[in-house]
């Protein structure tokens, strides 16, 4: 039996692409292995965003080299965002890879793979994904690529344009998720609020979430990285008019002062923003936000980031997430005068990670004594842990359930569940009966 072990870096897009890798493996008959000593076939979906993630891709894939002399790998992969870009550098200073691939293709990857082992190369693909996400949850990835053209970001020199998945395609892969037993379907892109844009002639994520929810055996569908300034009343009203929609929306603001917004080349304005944001929080009390803010971007000054600061204080997210620029080869941002030092970026980013942590704690205490539904995902001594409609899989906080009957509770199902103790992140629960 021929062995291959995948080792998937970055986020949960990358990720989308790792399942698909595993499912031409899976057709071209290959055992999945997640012992690196027991794969004939190694191969790392590497991360090329920010300059920790190269760091990071290079070096698992390094650590991955040892199982040719330690193990049975006959073949060493490097594939996805970091090799797409840098692969022709990387194939003279990584002698130990033995086949670099990008970001499309999978079948013809796994042809590749075949063809340099010897093996016949004639399987067919069934376009299937093997998920490495638990059962009952997995990521619906509706676009690739992106079209903002953000003077900071380097992912539409890897991945191009925005390529939009045609609607009935996302629906057929959405039923069969679910037949499969998915419960939890996690819509993302770079920009998930821009769907089909360039296929449709405008947004049409309100008219795909409405198809997805007359799909059977899925109870919860959560929408990520949904661009501000595609973010409507209109889309707020539809997630709200669906009970299997959860009351929760991840929109990436990154600045709000109004120059910096113009340098980064972020579409819409602050005026856009503050007014969804008031809008969704008058619509329901209960709706869940999160963004992600860029601290130190070039030229930012002490007034600007205090603009920021006060902002989150004035319109608070439930959810922040921060980190500091980096600049990337071959964007706008990374040729900008003002490059600030790295001491005052991480000032301003722990000033800012510190504000959000008392109003996490705030708006976690407001939710004790509120009666939750919880997906549970783990059991163990009898305490059972999940998340609700306001924790994100792989991002949020999760929630401890503990009470007589727990340790019945199995990992895929949905319990009624009391919160009683609040942290910044974590809450504690109270099993119902």
């Amino acid at each position: 039996m021929k062995t291959v072990g995948v080792v998937s870096l970055g986020c949960s897009k990358n990720l989308v692409d790792s399942e698909r890798i595993l499912g031409c493996f899976v057709d071209a008959g290959f055992e999945i292995t997640p012992d690196p000593k027991e794969a004939q076939v190694l191969l790392v979906n590497t991360c090329g965003f920010i300059t920790p993630a190269k760091e990071e891709s290079i070096q698992t894939t390094l650590e991955m080299a040892q199982y040719k002399t330690q193990g049975c790998c006959k073949l060493l992969v490097m594939a996805g965002c970091l090799s797409q870009r840098y692969g022709a550098e990387l194939q003279t200073e990584m002698p130990e890879v033995d086949l670099f691939w990008g970001v499309r293709n999978p079948e013809q990857l796994v042809r590749r793979v075949c063809e340099m082992l010897g093996e016949p190369a004639g399987c067919t693909m069934h376009g299937r994904r093997i998920l490495t996400t638990p059962q009952y949850s997995a990521y619906l990835r509706i676009a690739d690529g992106c079209d903002n053209r953000c003077t900071y970001c380097a992912i539409p020199l890897i991945r191009g344009g925005r390529k939009s998945v045609p609607m009935d395609a996302l629906i057929a892969e959405a039923r069969t998720l679910a037949e499969s037993g998915v419960k939890e379907l996690t819509l993302i892109a770079q920009d998930t609020s821009a769907y089909g844009t360039e296929l449709y002639g405008k947004p049409m994520l309100a008219e795909l979430l409405q198809e997805l929810c007359k799909l059977d055996g899925l109870q919860w569908i959560r929408v990520l990285y949904a661009y501000p300034n595609t973010v409507t009343e209109p889309l707020i009203e539809t997630m709200l008019s669906q009970d299997k929609i959860v009351k929760y929306i991840d929109m990436p603001i990154q600045h709000i002062a109004p120059r910096l917004l113009t340098c980064m080349n972020r579409h819409g304005t602050r005026e856009h923003i503050e007014h969804m944001v008031d809008y969704i929080r008058k619509a329901s009390a209960d709706f869940i936000l999160r963004t992600t803010v860029m601290l130190g971007f070039p030229g930012e000054t002490e007034e600007e980031f205090g603009q920021l600061a006060e902002f989150l204080r004035a319109h608070p997210f439930d959810r922040v997430g921060a980190f500091t620029f980096s600049p990337e080869e071959g964007t706008l941002a990374a040729q900008m005068d003002g490059q600030l030092d790295e001491t005052t970026k991480q000032r301003r980013m722990d000033t800012i990670m510190q504000l959000q942590q008392r109003i996490s704690l705030e708006r976690n205490q407001k939710r004790i004594g509120s009666e939750e539904v919880v997906l549970i995902e783990k059991v163990c001594d009898g305490v059972a842990f999940g998340r609700s409609y306001a924790e994100a899989p792989d991002a949020d906080g999760i929630i401890k359930v503990s009470g007589k009957q727990c340790g019945t509770l199995k990992p895929g199902t949905f319990a009624k569940v009391k919160l009683v103790h609040a942290g910044i992140y974590d809450l504690e629960g109270e099993l119902l009966q």
